[in-house]
């Protein structure tokens, strides 16, 4: 089968590239940037912006399915600069597929479209759990927006399902990993509420093996078609321990310092100010999506992924964090 992967060369989008290779499926990836990685693979890679909706449709001729995983992630950044590649590039990629006849489509989302302040969630499911209001961050906004022209283009002749991996890591991180390390070794890593709060996390294997699955379950009319579905390691610890779990692994040293939640949500707040009125570069160190995200229980039950496709984690925690290790070690 001819499977075209959007953002083929990130953390997630590789581990998708590289299985679905493995099972026998002629891949291309479009991404903006070349992917020594892909190369490596022998993938076809297509440069090009997915707001760019001809990239998109060229990409896209001759495919038979598409697992739209390329995304503009974080906590900073203008409206615009979201919507182009979160929401405009879904709204391409829905299009690719009504003009080619493309009967599949598996989309990566994110817990991220639930986040309601301070709000916890504790063994919540996508049946249970609304979508979240007032969002305090552009990224949430557009892939809300995005996962719901996703579900509501599912039809007769276009099957689609959504998958939410929660805070995805392992070996080969090139996003979650390296900001932490980065903020330990520089001494500006805090807990916000003293890092107590549970969360769910999701082994890389674990997030390809669920884009898997539900691949192989999805048609029109099936179970999982036309609906989202949270994904993680079902394995909720509080924050400041896989965190430290994590540091500790990547060798670098652990945390025990903490911001009360008001603190850290004052901090944010100045901090957006800052950069929007300055402006200053990168990204603030904090925001109060952040501060609400830092210091809010988030764990998820998997039991419809399981039920509706067959999803259950491969890969433990502690298997995991053993194979970091081994890739970290001198």
């Amino acid at each position: 089968m001819k499977i075209l992967v959007t953002g083929g060369g990130g953390f997630l989008g590789l581990a998708l590239c590289r299985g679905l290779f493995e099972r026998g499926h002629v891949v291309t990836s479009i991404q903006r940037n070349h992917s020594p990685a892909l190369d490596v693979l022998g993938i076809r890679q297509v440069l090009g912006d997915l707001a760019d909706a001809g990239a998109v449709m060229r990409a896209s001729a001759g495919q038979d399915a598409i697992f739209h995983n390329a995304a503009k992630a974080g906590a900073w950044g203008s409206y615009d600069s979201y919507y182009r590649p979160n929401v405009l590039g879904t709204e391409n990629v829905l299009a690719a597929c009504r003009t080619h006849g493309i009967g599949r489509l598996v989309y990566t989302s994110t817990p991220s479209v639930t986040h309601r302040a301070t709000h916890p969630v504790e063994g919540g499911t996508a049946e249970t759990v609304p979508y979240g209001e007032h969002f305090k961050a552009p990224y949430a906004t557009t892939k809300t927006i995005a996962e719901k022209a996703v579900l509501a283009a599912n039809n007769a002749s276009l099957a689609t399902v959504a998958l939410r991996p929660r805070l995805i890591w392992g070996v080969g991180d090139n996003q979650l990993l390296p900001r932490l390390v980065e903020r330990a070794k520089a001494g500006r890593l805090r807990f916000v509420g003293g890092g107590h709060n549970r969360i769910d996390t999701t082994y890389i294997d674990n997030a390809a093996h669920a884009h898997f699955d539900a691949f192989a379950a999805l048609a029109p009319g099936a179970a999982c078609a036309g609906k989202a579905y949270f994904i993680s390691n079902g394995e909720p610890m509080p924050a400041r321990e896989i965190v430290n779990a994590l540091l500790k692994a990547a060798g670098a040293p652990t945390v025990n310092k903490s911001l009360p939640f008001p603190a850290a949500y004052a901090i944010g707040a100045v901090c957006e100010a800052a950069w929007h009125l300055l402006p200053l570069k990168g990204e603030p160190p904090l925001t109060r999506f952040l501060a609400e995200q830092l210091s809010t229980t988030h764990w998820y039950d998997m039991a419809p992924a399981t039920r509706d496709f067959g999803y259950a984690p491969k890969v433990s925690i502690a298997e995991g964090l053993r194979r970091l290790a081994a890739t970290m070690a001198p």
